[in-house]
């Protein structure tokens, strides 16, 4: 069995993988300070609840956007999990070739979604994450990742509605019965949701033109990713454990 943990702006994401099959998730606010301790005794808990056996654990890999986690994250997995961990980074396989700029400024999290989508889907294929930020990036035939598209992601938005302005409350995010909003709730929701949609029907449609890619695959994962996924015609896949699957494929390309 293999851990793999993505540690993203908001949530760290725990799963476990036997083989090609995923038998267990769980997940960690990534906000939350915790010492190499505390996190070590969090996830043999959260192992253990999902009956996974922490000896079965083989290896571990991460990919993380929050670099001050890292040192006490590694270490509770190092002392109470496993000792063999891979950190994505320079120097792993990945499987495909960054050609962007500046290759070292694309985050690991990005990269792992780009493989995930490459390998399950083949290419050209525009991996979409709607995270803290909504990432739109392009991998094309030959498993050559050479552009990126950041936006604000929708609770990053809906978050600077409601605290940058006085009389707007904190709300869920979710498609409201119509665009045609009557209230405020809806309003924002309305904004929020249809705005999403519009951003990546746009955005798809931009990088076809631009890339001359008619038969561009277009992949979504990511926590509010399905909302938008069944509003849209431009998202061919749905997939919410992309980023897991990209771990476990870069795991396997680095233990043959």
């Amino acid at each position: 069995m293999v851990l793999v943990v993505d540690v993203g702006n908001t949530n760290i994401t725990f799963g476990v993988y036997d083989g090609k099959s995923l038998i267990t998730t769980f997940r960690l606010m990534s906000k939350t300070q915790r010492t190499s301790d505390e996190y070590g005794v969090l996830i043999t808990e959260l192992l253990s609840k999902n009956d996974i056996n922490t000896k079965k654990i083989e290896g571990a890999i991460i990919a993380s956007v929050v670099p001050n986690v890292m040192h006490s994250l590694t270490g509770g997995i190092k002392r109470y999990v496993i000792e063999k961990l891979m950190i994505v980074g320079v120097g792993i396989k990945t499987g495909i070739k960054v050609v962007t700029e500046n290759p070292k400024e694309i985050g690991p999290d990005r990269i792992v979604d780009a493989v995930a989508a490459y390998e399950l889907y083949g290419g050209p294929v525009l991996v979409m994450d709607f995270g803290t930020a909504t990432t739109y990036d392009l991998v094309n035939e030959d498993g050559c990742f050479c552009a990126g598209i950041t936006a604000p992601g929708i609770r990053t938005s809906a978050k600077a509605l409601w605290q940058d302005a006085a009389k707007l409350p904190e709300i869920e995010i979710k498609k409201p019965m119509s665009i045609l909003a009557q209230e405020t709730i809806s309003s924002m929701q309305a904004g929020l949701v249809y705005g999403q949609i519009g951003q990546t029907e746009y955005i798809v449609k931009r990088v076809k033109k631009e890339t001359g890619y008619d038969n561009l695959k277009v992949v979504a994962t990511g926590g509010l990713g399905r909302i938008i996924a069944e509003e849209t015609d431009v998202i061919q896949e749905y997939n919410s454990a992309l980023t897991l699957e990209g771990l476990r494929i870069i795991y396997e390309k680095n233990n043959k």
